[in-house]
């Protein structure tokens, strides 16, 4: 999987082969297929609107150049059925627009939707070993405008690309009516303008398209760094080195972008130089046979607005083409995401077995590593918490003790020795039902731009009011939420912007308490509140939490006792010593 390197660099795609664009490309259309009823709806209005259009032009100067032959030559003329004619082929055009418009976009947006789930679907199993491996910004800009991308290529290709082929067929047989020689002539320059001039952009933009896409993405990165950053930036001084790399990243994209800007104008000059010179081959073909009376007079304006309206059909498949390598591109990037192996593997079917009926944990030997050839983060770790016991792990940063959460909650994989949960190893429980077992509170508990109460029922969306509300007292946060001026219905703003840390963590414990997992892992949870609130938290805790199993991990001393009996130390991967709450006060005094 690529990503842009620290350096500022982008790390591109080599070039794809044939065989590869084809298969992302028709992969894609797998992925469309559900839509299909849509996007043909919208083809064939497209194909209704361009006919119209080029008969009405083709019709129009036939019924202008017979008008005024009949009235110079004083012949009756029945002007009521072209006329119509031409105000019903006025109507198809302008209704076949509106109509294909809608079509159109209802499709767009049906297969827009459809990649966002698929791709969320995806990676959902990815997180968080796997997608570690990204920038954030990175990551952003795949799911987002890479599937934006992908999403244009249903509207600015496939469709174009379709109703040309079908127009120009239908176009090119009505001529052969005519005038054979001229449908010869005129395929010629259709397929010069539709299939040469295409071919041509994107032979020779492919390698811009692919670098703007790829330059955008860095771009993205190098803003995101700057402003995640920006305090460090000028503590340090380096702003102005951050400025310069986001500069560089802009300059490079309008490089890309100045040179795809050049393309497109080229070819759609291409476009209508070959669309005159049709008109004009057109003409000479058309004069000696009018001349020598083989031609009706008013079938010359008829047939060369025919020429000319025909390259309407093939107009906007140069650009649709030379944005076939930002396509692919993009594609290349959001099918290497999708295709990810996920770090923990599920099991079988056949494995999957009863859910354990308590939630005693028995840890033997474990080991643990991020990847292969990096030191063991849990090297031969032992512990054991029966059921309804409490303990606290504590140790220094570094020591192991939120990758021993991971491990349990199974976001990331052991390579080595037994994690036994109610007596079942955790490698046989699928992901989500061994997170099932434990409320987790984490240190970054996330919260939604929702009210407080979307936000507590995400735990569990049948919970009772009853239910919500002894959650938060025992979190120490029903009063605070009674005081809001619309209670548990208050807004909270993006990530809990309206609360402070040690609310927005009290949150986190009273959604984590709706949860009915036997297990309570804890993860810092008091770690922006005052003494007297641990606590009474703790307590509160204790209370909530009877029957259960607590694994409490924390670097403060506090009032550990009101909610826990032992203390682990952690020390290198391994448990170092173990023993009562009072005990280990002792110890860590003697220490001091």
């Amino acid at each position: 999987m690529s990503a842009a390197g620290e350096g500022g660099g982008v790390t591109e795609h080599p070039t794809a082969s044939p065989g590869r664009g084809r298969r992302d490309l028709l992969r894609l259309l797998r992925l469309m297929a559900p839509q299909r009823g849509w996007m043909l709806a919208g083809a064939a209005l497209a194909l209704l609107a361009v006919l119209a259009n080029v008969g009405l032009l083709a019709v129009s100067g036939w019924f202008i150049a017979a008008m005024a032959l009949a009235g110079a030559s004083g012949a009756v003329f029945d002007y009521f059925t072209p006329a119509a004619l031409i105000r019903g082929l006025a109507i198809a055009r302008t209704g076949g627009r509106y109509l294909e418009r809608l079509a159109t976009h209802e499709a767009t947006f049906r297969i827009l939707a459809r990649l966002r789930v698929w791709l969320y679907l995806a990676i959902e199993p990815l997180a968080p070993a796997r997608l570690d491996l990204l920038r954030s910004a990175d990551l952003l800009s795949r799911m987002q405008a890479d599937i934006d991308t992908l999403n244009q290529v249903y509207l600015r290709l496939l469709l174009p690309a379709g109703v040309a082929a079908v127009a120009s067929l239908g176009m090119l047989a009505a001529v052969a009516l005519f005038s054979p020689a001229l449908a010869l002539l005129l395929g010629a320059w259709l397929a010069l303008a539709g299939v040469g001039v295409p071919w041509w952009a994107w032979r020779r933009g492919r390698d811009a398209a692919t670098g703007a896409l790829l330059q955008r993405n860095q771009l993205r990165i190098e803003v995101a760094d700057a402003l995640a950053g920006a305090l460090d930036l000028r503590v340090y001084g380096a702003e102005a080195l951050a400025l310069r790399r986001v500069d560089r990243a802009s300059a490079e994209l309008l490089r890309h972008q100045r040179r795809l800007s050049d393309l497109a104008g080229l070819s759609g000059a291409a476009v209508g130089l070959c669309a005159n010179l049709a008109v004009g081959s057109a003409l000479v073909l058309l004069l000696p046979a009018v001349a020598a009376g083989r031609t009706p007079p008013a079938q010359l304006p008829m047939l060369a607005l025919f020429a000319l309206g025909a390259f309407e059909a093939v107009a906007p498949l140069p650009l649709a083409f030379q944005m076939l390598g930002e396509m692919l591109a993009a594609a290349r990037r959001v099918f290497e995401l999708a295709d990810t192996p996920p770090a923990v593997s599920e099991p079988t079917i056949r494995e999957a077995g009863p859910m354990p009926g308590s939630g005693a944990l028995e840890l033997r030997g474990l080991r643990m590593r991020y990847a292969e050839g990096l030191p063991w983060v849990l090297d031969g770790l032992d512990l054991d918490l029966p059921a309804g016991a409490r303990l606290a792990l504590v140790g220094a940063s570094g020591a192991g003790k939120s990758s021993l959460l991971q491990v349990l909650t199974r976001l990331r994989e052991y390579q080595q020795g037994s994690v036994r949960v109610g007596g079942r190893e955790l490698r046989e429980l699928r992901g989500d039902d061994a997170r099932a077992l434990f409320t987790v509170v984490g240190q970054d508990d996330y919260l939604f731009h929702g009210t407080v109460l979307d936000n507590l029922l995400l735990a569990d969306p049948d919970a009772t009011p009853a239910q919500v509300y002894a959650a938060c007292r025992a979190a120490q946060l029903h009063e605070f939420l009674e005081s809001l001026p619309e209670g548990y219905q208050s807004p909270l703003g993006e990530g809990g912007t309206r609360l402070s840390g040690g609310q927005a963590r009290r949150l986190g414990i009273a959604r984590a308490l709706l949860r009915d997992g036997p297990v309570l892992l804890l993860d810092e949870p008091t770690d922006a509140l005052d003494a007297n609130t641990e606590r009474e938290l703790y307590e509160a805790l204790s209370a909530a939490m009877r029957g259960r199993s607590v694994l409490l991990i924390t670097h403060r001393l506090g009032a550990l006792a009101a909610l826990v009996d032992e203390v682990a130390v952690l020390e290198r991967g391994r448990i170092a010593w173990r023993g009562p709450v009072a005990r280990w006060r002792e110890a860590a005094r003697d220490a001091g």
